[in-house]
């Protein structure tokens, strides 16, 4: 089914141009803080871990330093694992989870890999709460070569001297119902085309690669997580989010085609979680719990194979 519902900006059927870009950007109010909620944990975990600026965004009259966490005791002959969190920033347990991660658990896997977390890769929409940058682009389909995106383009840059060294990485995400009152709208209204209705689904589910699936290693990080929240049935059509469920709680993308986050190491095990805060069965404690156990069974899994 096509809604006929039209997003308020721009004009139905044709894709947004510079004037209906400016005006969704001068629609968009700063609500949280990244210096408060992010930065100032990043500074308390600096006695324990190294702590790398690998970029800044300059969005005038704003700018937003980005930070990488980095294992204290960093060898060349260990494995790396990758962990991302705030692609999407409104999406705030990956942010907050990836944070909790590194405070209550990195610690465990000293002298066995190496850790790299970026927690928040998009600070300007993490205070908008918002899931593109300030061009209307979508940091989570801009991991490509010469990316418009400055937030992936930095994130590329910070990994492309530890390309073939990565055994893991997972990105945090989550799936709100803002995705279907907010953002699915308003990306048919900048591209031009209807808006076509889906479904949230209630629980927490993973994106595994369409051409590197691992499906022992989703299985192992589902069942983990299950012991913190519920995992996302299938709909009605055996789907989830649009896409079949090869599994339980999991689904397939085209990382590298589709220019996701979640395919820019080339490791062996990758995986995007997606938790599902708006559950009445979830608190926000669980959520960032629950990306945290996901972090964890996903290196215990590839150690242990």
């Amino acid at each position: 089914m096509t809604s006929t519902a039209f997003y308020p900006i721009g004009t139905p059927g044709q894709a947004w141009g510079a004037a209906e870009r400016a005006q969704w950007l001068a629609s968009q109010r700063r609500q949280r803080s990244y210096a408060d909620d992010v930065l100032s944990r990043i500074d308390g975990l600096r006695e324990r871990f190294d702590v790398q600026q690998y970029g800044e965004l300059d969005y005038a009259p704003e700018r937003f330093p980005l930070y990488a966490i980095r294992s204290r005791g960093w060898r060349d002959d260990l494995p790396t694992v990758l962990v991302t969190g705030g692609v999407h920033g409104y999406e705030t347990s990956g942010v907050h989870g990836a944070l909790q991660f590194v405070d209550r658990h990195a610690a465990d896997y000293e002298g066995r890999v190496n850790l790299l977390v970026a927690p928040c890769v998009s600070p300007w929409a993490y205070e908008r709460i918002h899931r593109w940058n300030p061009g209307a682009l979508d940091p989570n389909r801009s991991f490509r070569e010469g990316s418009p995106a400055p937030e992936s383009a930095a994130l590329m840059a910070l990994v492309a001297p530890l390309l073939g060294r990565f055994l893991v990485h997972i990105d945090l995400h989550e799936t709100t119902d803002s995705d279907e009152s907010e953002f699915r709208p308003a990306l048919a209204a900048r591209d031009g085309k209807p808006f076509e209705p889906g479904e949230i689904p209630d629980g927490f589910y993973l994106v595994d690669d369409t051409d590197n699936p691992q499906p022992a290693f989703q299985q192992a990080v589902i069942a983990a997580v299950e012991r913190v929240t519920h995992i996302a049935p299938a709909d009605a059509r055996g789907e989830i989010i649009g896409s079949p469920v090869v599994a339980h709680g999991v689904i397939h993308y085209p990382m590298r085609k589709l220019g996701l986050c979640a395919g820019i190491t080339g490791a062996r095990y990758t995986t995007t979680t997606e938790v599902y805060p708006d559950s009445p069965r979830a608190t926000p404690e669980q959520c960032n719990a629950a990306q945290a156990a996901a972090v964890c069974a996903a290196i215990d899994f590839a150690l242990a194979v």
